[in-house]
């Protein structure tokens, strides 16, 4: 019998009579039955308050970053991420880093944009102009939607407005400028988009469209930046490949693209570890790095007058410390309380530094000993594990691999067995 997607009411049902439903739709077997109801430290009840439809959870390996020294204080970094050498790679470069006196960060107010999209003016640049004269009068609505962040210095701060030319004809694009304090703001700043609305649609004669929040967050920038001693990095030589490697990045989006995953592998992390939002930091961080016209780096790598290794890196940094699964989520809340922040400012700046660490660690393997030695090291262990060895076994077969250069799933199944009938590899 054809089976179908269509169901009338789904999220009306318990999670344990969705898992029922999907179980029969999938063939699940009790095993793998059994898998989606162990979610561990967020309860299954929670779980279906946070999303739609839920059946279970996914669990994702948690480590923690050490070495960090970040404005003259040490921070360990959670990081929540299934790639290994990830974390390895963090610690290290953090290490180097410290040699040279740790990382020093900076950043602007969280500022955060909503954009209010008006369409059918006759004379758009004119509407611009009555936008920008009702501004006390916008804000002023706006703020009166959040009364609270208002009471804790935030709210509307600024309005901006512009008239761009689509395939639709001309459109005028008003913009609230809203300081978030320590929330990510998506909430906040869509709820007073929504609400001035009106107050735009009167005073252009126009309609408005969209009323929604940019993730490109080009007012809520963190930066970092650290020297490296070059006999920390590996001398002179290794000084100037890592600054080759990054010239070639800032001229070839090609490259660009992945010395900027680089960088995310270490932010993202953190960012899914405290349950902030990280597709929205990754898409402004990859549309800041295409501001202008050109997609380039994040982050810079210099050689300094000694002949050290300079690096910087500045990118929007949207993250929150209350609000959402930010505060729901438990596992959020223990890394959160590890990581130890103030305020939202003081964790944009730590993850500036951490995704400085990850692309300094990375650039270092690539132009010392290559990416391949430390990483296929730790992805050994887990074809190791996926061929069924277990406890110190895990190990014995990863390092033979290694040794070998033979990092396969068969290869290890023959190792195991072969331990298995002699004690030894």
């Amino acid at each position: 019998m054809r089976k179908s997607s269509l169901v009338s009411g789904f999220y009306k049902l318990s999670p344990k009579e969705r898992l029922q439903f999907v179980k029969e739709f999938a063939d699940l077997t009790d095993k793998e039955i059994s898998l989606l109801q162990n979610t561990g430290s967020l309860p299954l009840s929670l779980a279906d308050h946070m999303i739609e439809n839920v059946i279970g959870a996914i669990p994702t390996p948690l480590g923690v970053a050490v070495n960090f020294l970040i404005n003259k204080r040490d921070y360990l970094i959670p990081m929540a991420i299934e790639e290994p050498s990830v974390i390895a790679a963090a610690s290290y470069a953090a290490r180097m880093a410290r040699e040279g006196g740790g990382f020093h960060t900076s950043s602007t107010p969280p500022i955060m944009i909503g954009q209010i999209q008006v369409v059918g003016i006759k004379d758009p640049y004119v509407a611009k102009m009555r936008v920008i004269q009702a501004k006390d009068e916008i804000l002023k609505k706006a703020n009166d939607q959040d009364p609270v962040l208002v009471s804790v210095g935030g709210g509307a701060q600024d309005l901006s407005a512009k008239v761009i030319h689509t395939i639709c004809g001309s459109m005028l694009i008003a913009e609230l400028h809203v300081d978030c304090r320590d929330v990510m703001g998506a909430n906040a700043v869509n709820t007073m988009a929504e609400a001035v609305a009106p107050i735009i649609e009167r005073i252009t004669g126009g309609r408005v469209c969209l009323r929604i929040i940019s993730n490109l967050a080009t007012k809520r920038l963190a930066r970092a930046w650290c020297t490296v001693p070059k006999e920390t990095v590996g001398g002179e030589e290794v000084v100037n490949d890592v600054v080759n490697a990054y010239a070639f990045a800032a001229a070839d989006p090609y490259r660009a693209a992945t010395h900027n995953k680089g960088i995310l592998n270490g932010v993202i992390a953190v960012v899914i570890a405290t349950c902030n939002d990280h597709r929205a930091i990754e898409a402004g961080a990859h549309a800041y790095a295409a501001r202008n016209g050109r997609y380039t780096t994040l982050s810079t790598w210099e050689k300094n007058e000694n002949g050290d290794l300079v690096g910087s890196i500045e990118m929007p940094m949207a993250v929150g410390l209350i609000g959402g699964a930010v505060r729901t989520h438990p596992i959020a809340q223990i890394a959160l309380k590890i990581l130890g922040l103030k305020t939202a400012n003081e964790f944009a700046e730590v993850l500036a530094a951490v995704g400085l660490a990850q692309n300094l660690g990375a650039l270092r393997a690539l132009a010392h000993e290559g990416i391949q030695l430390g990483h296929m090291s730790l992805h050994a262990r887990n074809i190791a594990v996926t061929a069924g060895a277990t406890d110190e076994l895990v190990d014995l077969v990863a390092e033979k691999m290694v040794e070998e250069r033979r990092i396969r799933v068969d290869r290890a199944k023959e190792l195991i067995v072969q331990y298995k009938a002699t004690g030894k590899i």
